[in-house]
């Protein structure tokens, strides 16, 4: 397969994950059963599918599930209480605390020219969460739901970090798509107790989880890892930041979601400058090798 074909699929990745936030929308069931049946629909998907997602017993799965499983739960519920663009835009501050942990963690020196994106993400992030985005009936809490998305993002980020902690051990490496099952295992186990009973069983609602558990997660994230080693990690992340741009327009045309001038500015301040920074360091690279 050439790297064309690569890069379209973290494309298509990028806009399955997209279309997370006008689905869970769709579905009338709680957050915490739509966050517990679409985690037990993809680990079971990505564990059929990628035999080397199934070794999720290794020490180092575990921890790095738990972050994973916080990012799936934290992104539903707060799809659930404010705007699909708030809830991305939040999610999407994720490089700033990479950034951050980066030196702790991976012993990755931060270069001058990224303070300037975090400077960036942060400012847009405040105006996110103190802009004054009203309730409405896809966003009846959306001072709430804002906080549960940004704290999504931090989970992101410690996941993105284990990641490359584990890409650094080279061949010994465990598979992230192990962390996939194993953290879609424990966010379908932790939700369970607060999911039943189920009232009603729709096939609405039904074909949504399915949507969300197969191809939203399950089939995005197969593309992901299958796509990652032969496409470059600056390049990879470019291509998904399609997510954050379409995942906002999904919400505008189907539930026409109106968003305030402080979330428009914030959000494209998080996008445009975690792009430009990607795009930067990119440029660094080729100049330096």
């Amino acid at each position: 397969m050439s790297i064309t074909r690569y890069r379209l699929l973290l494309l298509a990745a990028a806009f399955l994950f997209s279309t997370g936030g006008v689905a869970i929308k769709a579905c009338s069931l709680t957050s915490w059963q739509i966050a517990c049946f679409r985690s037990g629909i993809a680990a079971v998907c990505v564990a059929v599918l990628l035999p080397e997602a199934r070794r999720i017993l290794s020490p180092r799965i575990l921890p790095l599930g738990i972050t994973y499983a916080a990012t799936l739960v934290f992104f539903v519920l707060a799809n659930k209480l404010t705007t699909g663009a708030q809830a991305i835009f939040l999610q999407s501050t994720a490089p700033v605390y990479l950034l951050l942990l980066a030196p702790l963690v991976l012993r990755e020196r931060i270069r001058p020219s990224e303070f300037v994106m975090v400077g960036l993400v942060v400012a847009g992030a405040v105006l996110l969460l103190f802009g004054g985005q009203h309730a409405a009936a896809t966003a009846p809490d959306p001072a709430r739901g804002n906080w549960l998305g940004l704290l999504s993002g931090v989970a992101w980020a410690l996941t993105l970090t284990g990641f490359r902690w584990l890409a650094k051990r080279g061949k010994n490496a465990d598979s992230p798509a192990a962390v996939v099952v194993a953290g879609n295992i424990i966010a379908f186990a932790v939700c369970l107790p607060m999911a039943l009973p189920v009232a009603s069983s729709r096939p609405m609602n039904l074909a949504v989880i399915l949507y969300l558990g197969v191809f939203q997660i399950g089939l995005s994230y197969i593309a992901v890892t299958k796509s990652v080693l032969h496409v470059p990690a600056v390049e990879a992340a470019a291509l998904l930041m399609l997510e954050p741009v379409l995942n906002p327009i999904w919400t505008w045309l189907l539930y026409a979601e109106r968003l305030s001038v402080a979330t428009l500015i914030g959000g494209a301040m998080i996008v445009c400058a975690t792009f430009g920074s990607t795009f930067y360091q990119a440029r660094q690279r080729l100049v330096t090798a």
